[in-house]
């Protein structure tokens, strides 16, 4: 094994962040929202879900050591790979980001991996995903001594903003680049900002104030399937939209009806279910619309997944096959907005 140089990224910065003023690097919130948004949203705001990393080396092996915030690992419908690890891609000699290697953390606080080794030397740009459902304090990335190594400062240009629930969030991937999110932002080469809460994804008003703050070039709404019931749905879609319209008038806004349980074909209660929920964002959509809203898409539900059910884990949340057809058809909408 070659001797690694370490290098901090908090020296060169994070892509995917919406503030500055987190509580610590690797956070998503500004220390401001804790005590203004519900406190479990506050709590999912400190893993490093969607945050990422770009450098530049002509290194023959890459390596990483991270520490972690959080002593569970993995979950019991999500590994450690998604959970607590990190997830490298690199561009290819036509610009297009492809897989490189992940990491499979067993050990808590401290992390190091070598991540792949037999690279052939040559100067390329990488991306390495943080972890979807745990904390990062400190990242290095490693590389042998006398390979180049340049840090690449965040990208400045206006970011899609992507608030959701814990699909958005992440679950379940099997690592973090494979969430639909990092998809559509290596798909677009658009900065997204994964603001996921996983079972809290409700729109309160709190969260279209703070959502707002962002100069976001598109905001992605895709709060159905935390919303509960229909009623929820009628008394919050609507003023989420209209506070998040004034904050940002010009901004493209996009509802996302809720994915279809995989297995609803065979519970009619599901499927009365989905259909309330989605007759009430529809109604809300509609009464924007008339009320003279523009720049507002709509993505119906029955559209992101297949029809197949074969791309979820437990029906709800889906596996990589199910973030590819999550982003096939969120792909479309949002270029076309861009």
């Amino acid at each position: 094994m070659p001797e690694f140089q370490w290098h901090d990224a908090a020296s060169w910065g994070v892509d995917g962040k919406g503030w500055d003023d987190t509580p610590w690097l690797y956070a998503r919130l500004p220390v401001r929202a804790k005590g203004v948004v519900p406190d479990p949203v506050w709590d999912l705001s400190l893993m490093s879900a969607g945050l990422s990393v770009r450098f530049r080396t002509d290194a023959t092996s890459i390596a990483a050591r991270w520490t972690l915030t959080r002593s569970q690992l993995a979950l019991p419908h999500a590994p450690a790979s998604f959970c607590s690890g990190v997830d490298l891609y690199g561009r290819d000699h036509r610009g297009i980001w492809r897989w490189v290697a992940a990491s499979m953390p067993a050990t808590f606080p401290h992390v190091e991996a070598v991540l792949i080794s037999g690279l052939d030397g040559t100067q390329r740009e990488y991306t390495l995903y943080l972890p979807m459902f745990n904390g990062v304090e400190r990242l290095e990335i490693g590389v042998p001594e006398g390979a180049s190594f340049r840090g690449l400062a965040p990208k400045k240009e206006r970011p899609i903003v992507y608030y959701g629930t814990s699909i958005v969030h992440g679950a379940c991937a099997s690592r973090p680049g494979m969430a639909h999110a990092a998809i559509l932002g290596r798909r677009l080469g658009v900065p997204v900002i994964n603001l996921g809460f996983s079972g809290n994804a409700r729109m309160e008003p709190e969260l279209a104030r703070l959502i707002g703050e962002i100069d976001a070039r598109i905001f992605v709404v895709d709060c159905l399937p935390n919303m509960g019931d229909a009623e929820l749905v009628r008394e919050r879609a609507e003023p989420f939209v209209r506070i998040l319209r004034e904050a940002r008038p010009d901004a493209p806004i996009v509802l996302v009806e809720d994915r279809t349980f995989a297995n609803a074909y065979w519970q009619e209660r599901v499927q009365r279910a989905h259909q309330a929920r989605r007759e009430a964002l529809k109604d809300a959509y509609r009464r924007l619309v008339e009320a003279g809203y523009e720049r507002l898409a709509y993505v119906p539900g029955n559209c992101l997944l297949g029809a197949d059910g074969e791309d979820t884990v437990d029906g709800s949340h889906p596996t990589d096959l199910g973030f590819v057809r999550l982003a096939d058809a969120l792909e479309p909408v949002l270029r076309s907005l861009l």
